[in-house]
């Protein structure tokens, strides 16, 4: 099982970028997406199972989505901040509960990080 991640790159405050994550070997129920920031723990950002989540600091300004047929969970991001310079990383799992799906350890796959580095 394999996750690859792409779509990171360097854009100034309020642009936008779109993330993108493909598994392969299987297929899940859940895909989201973390971020860690230089010096910081990794945190939730968002996720898609049957419906979105999402992390406050992000609601408004980035859609997560799932396409099943491509095995594929998208971010959009929009009106970046310099606070959202981070790595991404994408994760996966087919025995989440709704009340985990912001924890890391609910997800038992994860992929390479991809930098976003939003400029001031």
């Amino acid at each position: 099982v394999q996750l690859q991640a792409s779509g990171g790159g360097l854009v100034q405050t309020g642009g936008s970028l779109r993330l993108s994550c493909t598994a392969s070997g299987r297929t899940f129920h859940a895909m989201g997406w973390f971020r860690q920031a230089p010096g910081k723990e990794r945190e939730f950002v968002a996720a898609f199972r049957w419906t979105a989540y999402y992390a406050d600091s992000v609601k408004g300004r980035f859609t997560i989505s799932k396409d099943n047929a491509k095995n594929t969970v998208y971010l959009q991001m929009n009106s970046l901040k310099p606070e959202d310079t981070a790595v991404y990383y994408c994760a996966a799992g087919n025995r989440l509960i709704v009340s985990t799906i912001t924890q890391e350890t609910a997800y038992g796959y994860w992929g390479q990080g991809t930098q976003v580095t939003v400029s001031s």
